[in-house]
């Protein structure tokens, strides 16, 4: 399992990429990246770089987890 390096909700940039998404949720980075393809999760493209804002991540975590996380 990946080991996040972040403690708290305030400490997370203010966008997060597939490698931070991963670590977050202890996945492997390539699971993280076919997580940010999927149609229901909320990125943000621009040109080549795909993020999703941290707030739009935490709803996506509650939508997905009943808002049991």
């Amino acid at each position: 399992m990946k080991e996040s390096i972040y403690n708290s909700y305030k400490e997370l940039p203010l966008f997060l990429n597939a490698e931070t998404i991963s670590k977050l949720l202890g996945i492997s980075s390539t699971k993280g990246y076919e997580l940010m393809h999927q149609k229901d999760f909320p990125v943000l493209k621009v040109g080549n770089l795909i993020v999703v804002s941290k707030e739009k991540f935490m709803e996506w975590i509650k939508r997905n987890s009943g808002g049991n996380y």
